[in-house]
């Protein structure tokens, strides 16, 4: 007989509102330190200068307890459930939206969320969250929450290209979307690429890309060449820092690929901005 870990619902709620806030006040050491190289990389005194306001916003976000910015974004929330996992106390989901709902009123946090895209009634308290479960071994839930902001999300772009555009065809695109963003997801920015699938598979994997430590290499040789290619690529636009010209307009570019039709090519580029807010807790036992 298989035993079963229980965790309630209302451990789930309170984890989920702490994960709102704590993404949302303190940077993760990796993008602390992606800024930090970046400064001392960087050849563009108005950029470099750029580099230092930020690695101080964060500082003072950290110190005080504020939000690094103003758009505190969508909850986007990524769950892994173990199958040996029993949830007590209510439904999951219920429990993700319900800790989002304290999360950002008890950070004072903007809530962001309209409740229909064309009628745009804000819903007050920043639910729901946009939730992606995934059941895998083990008896623990791993919760992962990013806030995305609007400014960025709204310069990701998907295409469905064609086996014959190749590889080529996808860096192209990829660069393309960066040029036609501009300044618009406050550079520097992380670029998360998905490649393959279906239509909206690869949009997940552009998305998930971005969950990834930044300055860590795909365990995909293959993969960690075109994502290094992606990157040297971008930061040849010129755009830089803010938009206002540099070096460094990406952080980094991270890819995931996936098998596809033998139609298709799918391709999704998510663009993440310079607040890359991401922060993970684990219930239950994990080892």
């Amino acid at each position: 007989m298989v035993t079963r870990t229980r965790i309630s619902t209302s451990e789930i709620i309170e984890k989920v509102s702490w994960l709102c806030r704590d993404a949302n006040f303190n940077l993760n050491a990796d993008v602390l330190d992606a800024l930090s190289d970046s400064y001392e990389a960087e050849g563009s005194p108005v950029a470099k200068e750029v580099f230092a306001e930020l690695l101080e916003n964060a500082k003072i976000a950290r110190e005080c307890q504020m939000p690094i910015c103003q758009d505190t974004g969508v909850a986007v929330v990524f769950v892994d459930v173990g199958e040996n996992v029993e949830i007590t106390g209510g439904h999951l989901y219920e429990a993700i939206h319900g800790g989002v709902r304290q999360g950002y009123e008890k950070g004072f946090l903007r809530k962001s969320m309209v409740a229909d895209p064309l009628n745009r009634t804000n819903t007050g308290d920043n639910t729901p969250a946009i939730i992606h479960t995934e059941l895998i071994p083990g008896d623990h839930i791993k919760i992962t929450l990013m806030a995305k902001g609007g400014g960025c999300e709204n310069m990701s772009r998907i295409a469905m290209l064609t086996p014959a555009d190749g590889r080529e065809g996808v860096i192209h695109f990829v660069v393309e979307t960066v040029k036609m963003a501009k300044a618009n997801p406050c550079p520097p920015i992380i670029v998360g690429v998905g490649i393959g699938g279906t239509f909206d598979y690869a949009a997940l994997l552009a998305k998930k890309s971005l969950l990834r430590p930044l300055g860590t290499k795909h365990a995909d040789p293959e993969t960690a060449v075109l994502e290094q290619e992606m990157l040297e690529r971008v930061n040849e636009s010129g755009i830089g820092a803010q938009g206002l010209g540099g070096w460094i307009t990406a952080l980094a570019v991270h890819a995931e690929r996936y098998p596809c039709h033998i139609a298709s090519l799918p391709v999704a580029v998510n663009i993440e901005c310079h607040a890359h807010r991401v922060k993970t807790v684990v219930l239950g036992n994990f080892q």
